[in-house]
């Protein structure tokens, strides 16, 4: 195996173990095997061509696993052998474990290390996808295995759920046909939209607004919220780690037909900053900032000013997640005004009674992510079984709800969570609790189950949120899980590094109007000259080899 040391581009480089609560609010509508509710003796399923295994294995050989430990758990757990889920996850598989805790947030300098000394566990949990080269340059580097005859032999619940999914199969695999882990799978709709904009209901009620759905609306609600309710911010969102660093998806620029990054039109890939609508959409928030509507320390904003900002009454409507956003603000706003109420907002329309053309949505399957199985592993075959495990029907269960008479009871064929999860005895938010005995609300090995979010989402607002944000046709113009080639990657993470940086200083001196709107084609012709249009051909020809897998 080559022992080089080697540099993880930053552009591309991203842990597969990010933090929960942009994760949780994702999820798996039913078993991957069909099942609704097994018991913890159900067997897995087999598929043909792979034999089934019975869980507990009988084996006396013990497995290296190498993974970052669950954001939710900083500061409650140190390792991994300390957190129940994973203690009872070798008891149920019978596969003996020896965790390595790669530091948090460090994940990416940690592998560094790792690759270059060769001294390698028997499996990563990592974003592959994020790999100089991608997968296949793992897989040629000697770095991790190509998976398809170890889940063709051994992982018969894997292999039967890819069959029920092709158009995840096609998700998980490199363009050559390659698998390279045991994917996180989100497996409902309602798993995939988390994320829209959020006003403060009780204020609208009071001023006798209606819950705004166009941009004329939105501009006349931020009015009313600055000169009525005295908000200082009216409209505030996160900028860190970049200026609006929650509008990717295309959150008003939506409403003139862009988004922040790639999209599809009529067969055609576009990138939104530099197409007109994004012109229009800088010229909406430049108006909104220099009449006070747009928090005035935008470009500094992050989550801890926007939760103080939220808290105090300073601003009134903000984008944000269900899980993390309403649930974290409601009760903030609360504390103070009894009667305050946090809501959901259409993504806004330019004309009343259109559909918003762009939203948050996430995929299936989320580039890269999460267990491979290296070529140092000492028995490749017990690996595939162990991670085999999560994609059957007991062990669906398992990792979107834990342990029955623990974690959860059935009641009425539903598995709901008990007092030790959503009231924990030692004060842990439900969140960490969470972490602490399944994995549903981060990622893993595993199928997401919509009954998790079902509950997470304890407030009807989170709930209703959801829906709200999922009438889009985001579906439509989303590019699929596309990968660039080992020659295209580190090309095209240089171009798209440079241009991104354009991007947030012209989206930045645009907005605070430290620079004419007219300067918006002198940045169009920036980007062009950084290659723009190469990174488009790099983009259009995976498009194209991702249609033919």
């Amino acid at each position: 195996m080559r022992q080089k040391r080697f540099k993880l581009v930053p552009a591309l480089a991203a842990t597969a173990m990010m933090g929960a609560v942009v994760a949780a609010c994702s999820g798996s509508g039913s078993s991957p095997n069909g099942g609704s509710s097994p018991s913890d003796s159900a067997k897995p399923g087999a598929s043909s061509g792979a034999s089934s295994t019975t869980y507990p294995i009988k084996t006396d050989q013990m497995l290296t696993y190498w993974a970052e430990l669950p954001g939710n758990l900083t500061g409650v757990k140190a390792a991994h052998g300390e957190v129940p889920f994973f203690q009872e996850w070798q008891k149920k598989t019978g596969v003996p474990l020896k965790f390595t805790t790669a530091p948090v947030n460090q994940a990416k300098e940690a592998l560094n290390v790792m690759l270059a000394s060769g001294n390698l566990p028997d499996m990563i949990e990592y974003n592959f996808v994020s790999f100089p080269g991608g997968p296949e340059k793992a897989i040629k580097d000697g770095y991790i295995l190509k998976l398809n005859d170890l889940i063709d032999k051994h992982a018969p619940n894997l292999k039967k759920y890819l069959k029920e999914h092709p158009e995840v199969d096609k998700m998980i695999k490199t363009d050559n046909g390659s698998y390279y882990v045991f994917p996180f799978i989100r497996g409902d709709a309602s798993l995939m939209v988390f994320q829209g904009p959020i006003v403060r209901k009780d204020w609208l009620d009071e001023l006798g607004l209606p819950l705004p759905t166009t941009i004329d609306e939105w501009t006349a609600m931020l009015k009313a919220f600055k000169e009525k309710k005295g908000a200082a911010a009216p409209f505030s969102v996160n900028s860190k780690p970049r200026v609006l660093n929650d509008f990717n998806a295309g959150a008003f620029a939506g409403a003139f037909g862009v988004t922040r990054g790639f999209y599809l039109e009529n067969g055609q890939i576009k990138f939104g900053p530099a197409e007109k609508g994004f012109k229009d959409f800088l010229a909406l928030f430049r108006s909104w900032y220099a009449d006070g509507l747009l928090d005035k320390n935008i470009a500094n904003v992050d989550t801890k000013a926007l939760d103080a900002n939220i808290a105090s009454g300073a601003t009134g409507a903000t984008v944000g997640n269900a899980g993390g956003g309403i649930g974290k603000w409601q009760p903030l706003v609360t504390a103070k005004d009894p009667k305050a109420k946090l809501v959901a907002a259409p993504y806004p329309v330019l004309k009343k009674g259109d559909t918003p053309k762009f939203g948050q949505r996430d995929q299936p399957f989320t580039q890269g992510g999460m267990v491979a199985i290296t070529a140092k592993s000492k028995n490749p075959e017990l690996a595939a079984k162990l991670l085999d495990y999560g994609y059957s029907e007991e062990g669906h269960m398992f990792f979107n709800f834990g342990t029955e008479g623990v974690s959860y009871k059935m009641e009425n064929g539903y598995p709901k969570y008990t007092d030790l999860i959503m009231n924990n005895p030692d004060k842990l938010a439900p969140a960490q609790a969470m972490s602490m005995y399944f994995r549903s609300n981060y990622n893993g090995p595993f199928v997401q189950d919509k009954r998790y979010i079902e509950q997470y989402l304890a407030l009807p607002e989170q709930r209703e949120a959801v829906g709200i944000w999922q009438k889009t046709d985001m579906e439509k113009h989303q590019l699929p899980p596309i990968t660039p080639t080992q020659e295209e990657s580190s090309e095209y993470a240089k171009i798209m590094t440079d241009i991104d940086t354009l991007v947030d200083e012209m989206t930045l001196k645009l907005i605070l109007g430290t620079e004419p709107l007219d300067s918006f084609e002198k940045y169009v012709d920036k980007m062009k000259s950084l290659k723009l249009d190469r990174a488009i051909e790099i983009q259009k020809a995976a498009l194209e080899r991702y249609n033919k897998r």
